[in-house]
């Protein structure tokens, strides 16, 4: 009785601070701390330790949206770093996979990341983020894990050709109107020519990928 009455001061307190954003975030935050506390119980721990490391989330979270805070990144690596952190305790076990470890804590930061870089005209998250992303990339290969690798080399394609497009658009206007097709016609000779090559190539990259973490 005395716990599920804290539960409904805790919830009646939060409600009574829904108009307030800072007060809200300290009530959240203090209800993160009184569900960390509630974890140390081994039969209360798993669902009082998710509920509160979402609890203090979304007190930082409501704190930023009270500073009018509107980059992603504030609000998803401090999601993102724990998971990285978490997932890379459970890789000590040879059955965790890296999409099992590092996959959500990479998605978390790189898709809304990508998804403002794509909506944002300045250079410089572009720039960030392309150079995390290609880092991303080359830890993969060299470590053999097949999440780092794909959402990294994923996201560094994407940032190119955000950047690229524009540039690319410019030339194509620039050039006669029968330049196009003639150049997609002279690449698909020429991947033709290549099929069997590239197909064994790309059943060779199909088999290495498949053998990574």
């Amino acid at each position: 009785p005395a716990e599920c009455a804290g539960y409904a001061v805790a919830a009646a307190a939060a409600a009574l601070t829904v108009a307030e954003p800072v007060a809200l975030s300290l009530a959240l935050a203090l209800c993160g701390v009184a569900a960390g506390g509630v974890a140390l119980r081994a039969e209360r721990r798993p669902v009082a330790a998710y509920a509160g490391g979402v609890l203090l989330v979304l007190a930082w979270w409501v704190r930023l949206g009270s500073w009018e805070v509107t980059s992603p990144e504030a609000y998803t690596l401090p999601v993102a770093i724990p998971a990285l952190a978490v997932g890379h305790l459970h890789r000590i076990r040879p059955e965790v996979s890296s999409w099992a470890a590092y996959g959500p804590g990479l998605a978390t930061t790189l898709v809304p990341s990508l998804v403002a870089v794509w909506m944002d005209t300045h250079w410089l998250r572009p720039l960030l983020l392309g150079t995390a992303a290609l880092a991303l990339t080359v830890l993969g290969a060299r470590s053999r894990l097949k999440a780092p690798l794909l959402l990294g080399g994923g996201t560094a394609a994407l940032v190119a050709v955000h950047e690229l497009a524009p540039y690319v658009v410019q030339v194509a206007g620039l050039l006669p109107r029968w330049a196009p097709p003639a150049a997609a016609g002279v690449l698909l000779l020429a991947l033709g020519a290549t099929y069997e090559r590239r197909l064994r190539d790309a059943r060779r990259l199909r088999r290495a990928v498949g053998r990574m973490r």
